[in-house]
């Protein structure tokens, strides 16, 4: 647990200051830096090959996922209840486009991600609409 909350805590202190930009500091980044920190090889597109939404729909079709959800299935990790997350597992909300939004479990409810409505970078998040979670493995 202690690898969880320090890779999880790195992930804020990192992500917390740097702007949502897709391609360079989004969801996806965050999650593959927090994975790596954690154990797991994530190969993602260069930085800055995708700007746009339809962007990163083509980053991930080329890569051959049909979405997030689907790229994180192909890296085994293991589908839970989002109840069931515990600190530094992966959880998916709900986001203002198709991609989704993936953010870092922190504990007691929270998370670490991007929201519409906070300027600045990643911030800590209570959710209250999860669409899926991920275990990630220790």
């Amino acid at each position: 647990m202690v690898r969880r909350r320090d890779a999880a805590q790195a992930a804020l202190d990192r992500w917390s200051a740097r702007p949502m930009r897709l391609g360079t500091s989004d969801c996806v980044r965050m999650v593959a830096s927090h994975l790596r920190k954690l154990g797991t090889k994530v190969r993602l597109p260069p930085s800055g090959s995708y700007r746009t939404v339809p962007g990163a729909m083509k980053a991930l079709k080329a890569a051959g996922h049909a979405s997030l959800a689907e790229a994180l299935d192909a890296h085994g990790l293991e589908r839970i209840a989002p109840a069931a997350a515990i600190v530094g597992d992966i959880l998916m909300l709900p986001g203002v486009d198709r991609l989704g939004a993936l953010t870092i479990a922190l504990g007691n409810g929270r998370v670490v991600g991007w929201h519409e409505d906070v300027p600045g970078g990643a911030t800590v998040l209570q959710p209250v609409d999860y669409v899926t979670a991920w275990r990630v493995p220790v």
